[in-house]
């Protein structure tokens, strides 16, 4: 029999435990966002250079294996890297393009194209193209007069 001092128990969460939570995770999440942001930066820079020696070296693939009996080149721009059939960007083919979009995150610079010559395929200029995140990281692809893509 129940009397009328009997309490009934109840279940949940008081306020202040609430609140408490709701901070806890509040601060884990705002130690963890810079990390996070940098991880997916240095992930974007990461993509942006296997791309571009991915296309470097199948436009030097085309070029040797004289497919469509052309050479080959890739025009790396600041927001695309495009490979292409032919010497000359103005004058391409573009239904043989393959284009590759460069993160706004990275920063490209040094070389702007490069040519591949039909059977060596040879490139007509050596240098490097530097890929540089917002974070301050960097990625160097070096072309050599042998037309060997270091990354």
């Amino acid at each position: 029999m129940m009397t009328g001092t009997a309490r009934m128990q109840q279940s949940g969460f008081t306020l202040i435990e609430l609140l408490l939570s709701v901070g806890i995770i509040s601060i884990m999440v705002t130690l963890t966002l810079p990390v996070y942001n940098m991880f997916a930066q240095r992930n974007e820079l990461d993509i942006a250079g296997q791309q571009l020696v991915s296309a470097l070296r199948r436009a030097q693939t085309y070029a040797r294996g004289m497919q469509d009996d052309s050479a080959w080149s890739v025009e790396i721009g600041s927001t695309t890297v495009t490979l292409f059939k032919g010497t000359s960007f103005g004058s391409r083919d573009a239904t043989a393009d393959e284009t590759f979009s460069v993160p706004g995150t990275v920063t490209v610079s040094g070389l702007s194209e490069v040519q591949f010559s039909k059977f060596t395929g040879a490139p007509n200029t050596t240098g490097t193209i530097t890929l540089t995140s917002n974070a301050n990281d960097s990625r160097t692809v070096t072309v050599n007069a042998k037309g060997r893509i270091d990354y």
